[in-house]
């Protein structure tokens, strides 16, 4: 019996040591969609009132859990029964990724500005764009995940893949929750506090760094979301590789297959818009 119980806690210490190696890898290589969520959803949480912003990250928040719960399962469920079908969700997956990092850099390049009123969004339609977004992050996010440890044992997977993505969760929403609050943490700082005072200036660069901290985040999401599209293409056609290695070979292949995408996906919608008119 004895033997046993110390047999168990053997088999439960080696799955442990496992599962935290493991995680780290499979951190890595989720890390760059991370940061595209991570601007992503700092963008859309900031666009609200002060009094509203921390609700509203809450129910995004809420809504990102449901996200993975139904997530993790399905995909889990999926890869054991047809491991080939999630092969080629992850591939769809790249090709969006693809597509989401090319329409963004094109909008950097050749930036247009929006033309007559916009229509109002209400507070809920804002909230579900969000959690529908986060959706399709999550989607990849625990494709990739898997993908990772995809010669481990099922155990091991499960929780690898549900320790990436709800941690993803919990680290994603802590981070925006603190950088939409840092305009308010810069006043609170500034406050009552002379104008030529250490204290005051901190507070205003808080306050004036803000924006500019959520248009790096979304420049650097744009380039994490191609590298990480170029990676899965080059693991899957080794001749990309051969062809440009490293870094530089994964960026152009995401360019050049996201920009045929894109194509494809806002010429149809050009084409749909002219033949409706």
């Amino acid at each position: 019996m004895a033997s046993g119980f110390f047999a168990l806690l053997d088999d439960i210490s080696i799955l442990m040591d496992d599962v935290a190696s493991m995680s780290k890898v499979a951190a890595k290589k989720t890390s760059a969609i991370l940061g595209d969520d991570l601007a992503v959803n700092a963008s859309k949480a900031s666009n609200f009132s002060s009094s509203r912003e921390l609700p509203v990250l809450w129910a995004i928040t809420k809504g990102s859990f449901i996200n993975k719960l139904i997530l993790i399962p399905a995909i889990m469920a999926l890869n054991y029964y047809f491991p080939h079908v999630v092969h080629y969700v992850l591939l769809v997956g790249a090709l969006y990724i693809a597509y989401e990092g090319v329409h963004g850099l094109w909008g950097y390049i050749f930036p247009h500005n929006e033309h007559g009123e916009k229509k109002q969004v209400s507070e809920k339609e804002k909230i579900k764009s969000a959690i529908i977004t986060d959706f399709i992050l999550s989607i990849e996010i625990v494709l990739i995940a898997l993908d990772s440890v995809k010669e481990a044992s099922f155990t091991t997977q499960v929780v690898v893949v549900s320790l990436v993505a709800f941690g993803a969760t919990i680290g994603v929403y802590s981070l925006v929750a603190f950088l939409v609050r840092l305009d308010d943490i810069g006043f609170a700082i500034a406050q009552n506090e002379p104008e030529d005072s250490f204290k005051y200036k901190f507070g205003q660069f808080l306050i004036k760094s803000l924006p500019f901290i959520i248009k790096a985040l979304s420049v650097i999401g744009v380039f994490a979301m191609l590298l990480v599209a170029g990676s899965i293409f080059v693991e899957n056609f080794k001749e990309i590789e051969e062809l440009i290695p490293g870094v530089m070979g994964e960026l152009i292949a995401a360019i050049i297959i996201g920009g045929f995408v894109m194509l494809f996906i806002d010429g149809g919608k050009f084409l749909i818009e002219k033949i409706n008119l």
